[in-house]
């Protein structure tokens, strides 16, 4: 990291991090928003429900952001394919590898969200036509159905109109298009890429303007919650939060751990040799925070520069773990209340789109927030606005589960990928987890 980058939590300046009082974090400030909030829908529901329009106003800037960004971040991770290929087998590995954990968090989050079930029991009202809270991004037209039409639909009659009518799907399928082409293209493409990538880095910087005004939304959407739904919906929210956090624990601790065994280390001991890290993640609530140090521990591990150089900076954008498990979780917690039938077909269908614009997800605070309205908006019969604005209340308590997991996972898949390719020096990298002072 160059330069003075704000995150949540902390002023990061290059390595330094500058300390904010804990009554300005805004993890702090959107607390007291929440309870706020809580506090006037109990005690006056009238009112509490009034107070909807202000989390509505938050939900909408940040699905004003969602096109923008999946178009950037895609364009960017597919382009950049043909960098991939260059290097030969270990981009290939990494990717695919970066697909199976990825299904297997997402395919994780929705076992854990059918057998926790937490957003059975609350009844999320259907969207009014006129109201800013319409879905968007229907892929099918009316009164068409089958195969061909979803098909058809997912191909826009014009760019600049899937744009204009905020059809994701339609915007990701263009984004992958592109993205393609610009892969074959090979250094001819490389000033296309870097410039969508700077777009990208300004969108985001976008989302941390917008992410300011985070607790203001968290009064707003949570006075509404309680004052409509009552504080039952405060159990459930309270279910799903805990739903995250033990399907992340599982995964680190069964699948990634099995994954690590199965490469020959201890994830436990590889936990503890990165713990300043993990401790600079929980601080700040993303993963992108304590990135530079992540490469370097990994190189002094043993594993060649060459492989951690490709290997972390390409997971950030396709192996976010955590985010995978959180958005599958979220997603059919959301048509949970709102009693959509989602049969075993239809959930699969959503996995398959979550595997899609997971990729959309960027490693900041925010960025799983914005891939959540990305893919409710694709859904047509979701009411998109009221669901996020009934998770939102929590959302900023689940970054956490979020961002740790989503470093474990690449730490462990550097390590993984770079013995597959006998890139890892598995002497040094046992010397220096059983803490030899001399390494």
């Amino acid at each position: 990291m160059t330069g003075a980058t704000q995150l949540a939590g902390a002023t990061v300046i290059g390595h330094r991090t500058a300390a904010i009082p804990w009554y300005r974090r805004q993890y702090a400030l959107v607390l007291a928003g929440i309870l706020l909030g809580a506090l006037l829908g109990y005690s006056f529901p009238d009112v509490g429900e009034r107070m909807k329009p202000l989390g509505d106003l938050f939900i909408r800037l940040v699905r004003m952001m969602i096109e923008p960004i999946v178009f950037t971040t895609v364009v960017v991770g597919v382009g950049s394919m043909g960098n991939m290929r260059e290097v030969g087998r270990v981009g290939i590995k990494a990717f695919v590898y970066f697909e199976v954990l990825s299904g297997i968090a997402l395919a994780l989050g929705l076992l854990a969200a059918n057998v926790f079930a937490p957003g059975s029991g609350i009844t999320l009202g259907a969207e009014s036509p006129h109201s800013s809270a319409v879905p968007i991004g229907s892929v099918t037209h009316p009164g068409a159905s089958g195969f061909l039409t979803t098909v058809l639909g997912l191909i826009p009659e014009s760019v600049v109109g899937a744009f204009a009518r905020g059809d994701t799907l339609q915007v990701l399928f263009f984004s992958v298009l592109l993205g393609m082409a610009l892969s074959t293209l090979g250094s001819r493409a490389t000033p296309v890429i870097d410039l969508i990538e700077r777009l990208s880095q300004c969108f985001f910087a976008v989302i941390g303007l917008i992410m300011r005004l985070a607790p203001i939304g968290a009064f707003g959407a949570m006075a509404f919650t309680i004052g409509k739904y009552g504080f039952g919906a405060l159990h459930h929210l309270g279910i799903l939060l805990l739903g995250v956090y033990c399907t992340c624990l599982v995964f680190i601790f069964g699948v990634l751990a099995l994954v690590a065994r199965l490469a020959g280390f201890s994830l436990w001991r590889f936990l503890v040799y990165i713990r300043e890290e993990l401790l600079i993640v929980l601080g700040t609530s993303t993963s992108e925070s304590a990135l530079p140090r992540l490469m370097l521990k990994l190189e002094k591990l043993g594993c060649a520069r060459p492989v951690v150089g490709l290997v972390v900076p390409t997971g950030y954008a396709f192996n976010l773990d955590g985010t995978s498990i959180y958005l599958s979780m979220a997603a059919l917690f959301i048509t949970q209340a709102a009693h959509l039938d989602m049969s075993l077909g239809r959930q699969l269908a959503m996995l398959g789109l979550l595997l899609l614009t997971s990729k959309g997800s960027a490693a900041v605070t925010g960025g799983g927030f914005v891939t959540l309205a990305a893919t409710l908006t694709a859904m047509p019969d979701v009411p998109a606005a009221a669901g996020l604005a009934l998770v939102f209340g929590v959302d900023r308590f689940m970054s956490e589960a979020r961002a740790l997991t989503n470093m474990i996972g690449n730490g462990v898949a550097t390590v993984v990928i770079a013995r597959w390719e006998r890139e890892l020096d598995e002497g040094k990298m046992r010397r220096v987890l059983q803490g030899d002072p001399n390494e």
